[in-house]
């Protein structure tokens, strides 16, 4: 069956300058599967941003997220109109996984079924804290040093990446 995907649509920044208020008529279809997190494809004057969203409702209006560093790194300020594309979600984690932390947990058999415990929401968390960093032997270190405070009991995000 092939993947959800919607077409091309224009949007801007509003609100709080960190959100987008997403036309109805786009979500439909993955709000009608069910689809609250997706995939998305940001394109502003030459420039392509991919990323993971959360679709999120508040007053009864859909809005994602949208930062200051993706704002940065796609080159708009408030007020400009970019193009926005989203597509059906297939990922486990529904963020991408760096090979870094899959590969130490797969060799850590315990951390894994730790880390597989915790909700949807603090395993993407865990994921985010290791592929901000850019070097990949600091991602390996930080994703062994995350194994061993899991094996140790901690479980409070900022204090996963700590020297114990």
């Amino acid at each position: 069956m092939p993947k959800l995907k919607s077409k091309p649509f224009e949007i801007s920044v509003t609100g709080s300058f960190y959100s987008l208020l997403l036309p109805e008529d786009i979500i439909q279809p993955f709000l009608e599967k069910k689809l609250k997190r997706v995939k998305v494809k940001a394109s502003f004057d030459g420039k392509t941003l991919d990323f993971h969203g959360a679709i999120q409702k508040r007053k009864g209006l859909h809005y994602m997220m949208f930062g200051k560093r993706y704002q940065r790194e796609l080159g708009v300020f408030p007020n400009d109109y970019f193009q926005l594309q989203f597509f059906e979600d297939d990922s486990k984690y529904g963020v991408e996984m760096p090979e870094e932390l899959d590969a130490v947990l797969l060799s850590d058999y315990e951390a894994f079924q730790i880390f597989e415990s915790f909700t949807a929401g603090k395993k993407r968390g865990i994921i985010y804290m290791i592929s901000r960093y850019k070097n990949s032997q600091t991602r390996i270190d930080k994703s062994i040093l995350m194994c061993e405070n899991l094996k140790r009991g901690v479980r409070h995000s900022p204090d996963l990446l700590k020297k114990i």
